[in-house]
């Protein structure tokens, strides 16, 4: 039989992982992002009151991601399992500090967009259309796909697309679809779906920069064509 306490076994408000899904993480208290980690307590004691002992163990925050696994383990209802999750943890957390804006790649005009993503769509046998997503200084937060097959601005809505820059903090998006014929001349279509998304662009607050269309060896701007103001 197992005595161990379970969040399960708290009532439904006090258990951090359905109060994270509901209010978000920012919502909980450090001892309850812990209890979350350490997933299950000890013998008499839940995850929570475990994340609150650790604290106050420790002193600090700091203090506990200082602690080496021997020193976690000294704590008792904490076992190796459990102190190399914290462990883990507190280690993608320095990874994150030491990420900059710098390790991020900048889109300074089309041509850089055409070289960071020619090898992938030049020789796709099928049309894509993706979406360079950027923050206020043009570095790439993400290009997700978000139609395969013939563009069609009937079927490519700008609802998709922008939920996902919003979801991103984007300042600016840069579209982006091949020409599997080669030719990078833009068609009606292409230009009709440009024009669509500058106008979502300007109500949402996020501008769409460009729209560049890439063929065999060379690509077209619709922006340096005239068609985005």
């Amino acid at each position: 039989m197992d005595y161990k306490v379970r969040i399960k076994d708290l009532p439904t408000h006090d258990r951090p992982r359905e109060r994270l899904v509901e209010h978000g993480a920012a919502y909980l208290s450090t001892g309850e992002l812990l209890a979350i980690i350490l997933r299950t307590g000890s013998a008499k004691k839940s995850s929570v009151d475990l994340g609150k002992e650790l604290l106050t163990h420790f002193g600090t925050l700091r203090g506990l991601g200082k602690a080496s696994i021997d020193e976690l383990c000294e704590l008792k209802g904490i076992g190796v399992a459990k102190a190399v999750q914290i462990r883990a943890a507190f280690e993608l957390s320095c990874r994150l500090s030491a990420y900059t804006e710098f390790d991020r790649p900048k889109v300074s005009c089309p041509a850089d967009v055409y070289n960071f993503l020619k090898d992938d769509m030049t020789l796709l046998g099928h049309e894509e259309l993706r979406v360079v997503i950027l923050d206020t200084k043009n570095h790439i937060l993400g290009i997700p796909i978000i139609t395969v097959g013939i563009l069609n601005s009937n079927l490519s809505h700008p609802r998709k697309t922008f939920r996902q820059a919003i979801q991103k903090n984007a300042a600016a998006i840069i579209l982006v679809h091949n020409h599997p014929s080669g030719d990078p001349t833009p068609s009606q279509e292409d230009i009709a779906l440009t024009k669509r998304y500058a106008s979502a662009g300007e109500i949402i607050g996020i501008q769409v920069l460009d729209h560049v269309v890439i063929g065999a060896g060379r690509f077209i701007s619709l922006r340096e064509e005239g068609h985005i103001a």
